[in-house]
């Protein structure tokens, strides 16, 4: 009987896998039957997953200390890989740094950097993977985008466009690999439990995520396992050039969009009864409504206010 999701005999190379959603992807990839390769910076964390892996699936698990922000190190993950295996099946370039920076406060350095990290890695490695894909006519490629590749949040600005990247790279990809038996899709996550959102976003940032999703909860980083087997088996070989948003329901929640719009508009009208509409309109002008005329402005400003509190009063 054919058993769903079964990977034996195949090979997976995950970067990032040591870790967080990378390593979760790892664990779920060799208890369906793959011997897996991971790649990431830290080598003792690298040392403890593939233990971890080997105890848990019996499968053979490899790893090399690489930084795939450079292109050195990228080089020298496809010789080894294809070494000590003699082939790579599956690629899932899971890989990724986030460091925020508002639009006038981007530095070269942390754009080039994260261009490299996000983006430019995925392709350098995608590129050296796919020939032995191709000569053996077949492998799933899957890049880890995230819902920041659709929405977004004041400061990622590298990041966003990275993500969003990260998905026309697929749609094309998929085009070029798809008569040779590859598939290429992305995964976009929401909001997962992993170390980065946690170091980073405060605790009212937190909240907003969780109280955005439909299902009201983070998620655990084993919950990427199912999307991933399924993209990465048999039984996905009939998807291919595609986004699969792993959110909770986070992007199908306009009404989060609403709520959002409102409560600035109710800030707005606070602040025009703090400090006066001339004020309101400087206010404005630092959130990004671009003000031309400042006289016309602040006579639309009064006309809105009066349409705002008609609107909150109806809709507190």
């Amino acid at each position: 009987m054919h058993t769903l999701f079964n990977l034996s005999n195949r090979v997976a190379l995950v970067t990032g896998g040591n870790k967080g959603l990378g390593r979760a992807m790892a664990g779920g990839l060799a208890k369906a039957g793959a011997d897996v390769f991971i790649a990431s910076r830290n080598e003792d964390e690298l040392k403890q997953a593939c233990k971890e892996i080997e105890s848990e699936s019996r499968q053979r698990c490899e790893y090399s200390v690489v930084d795939v922000g450079v292109r050195a190190d990228i080089d020298r993950l496809g010789r080894e890989v294809l070494a000590k295996y003699g082939k790579v099946d599956i690629l899932i370039n899971n890989a990724g740094m986030n460091s925020p920076q508002a639009i006038d406060e981007v530095t070269d350095e942390v754009w080039d950097r994260m261009l490299e990290v996000n983006l430019t890695s995925v392709m350098s490695l995608t590129r050296a993977m796919v020939p032995s894909m191709k000569a053996r006519r077949w492998g799933r490629v899957i890049h880890i985008s995230s819902i920041m590749g659709r929405v977004s949040k004041e400061a990622r600005n590298a990041y966003s466009t990275t993500k969003t990247a990260l998905q026309g790279l697929a749609r094309a990809s998929a085009l070029d690999l798809g008569p040779f038996g590859i598939t290429v899709n992305c995964l976009a996550p929401g909001p997962f439990l992993t170390d980065m959102p946690m170091l980073m976003l405060s605790e009212a940032d937190k909240k907003a995520f969780e109280d955005r999703t439909a299902l009201g909860r983070w998620a655990q980083p084993d919950e990427l396992i199912g999307p991933m087997l399924l993209l990465a088996s048999e039984e996905g070989g009939y998807i291919t050039g595609q986004t699969i948003y792993v959110d909770g329901g986070y992007t199908a929640n306009s009404s989060a969009d609403r709520k959002y719009a409102l409560d600035r508009t109710r800030r707005a009208v606070d602040i025009a009864r703090e400090i006066g509409t001339k004020n309101l309109v400087l206010w404005l002008a630092r959130e990004g409504t671009y003000i031309r005329e400042a006289k016309d402005a602040i006579t639309a400003v009064g006309r809105l206010l009066d349409a705002f509190n008609a609107i909150l009063e109806h809709d507190p």
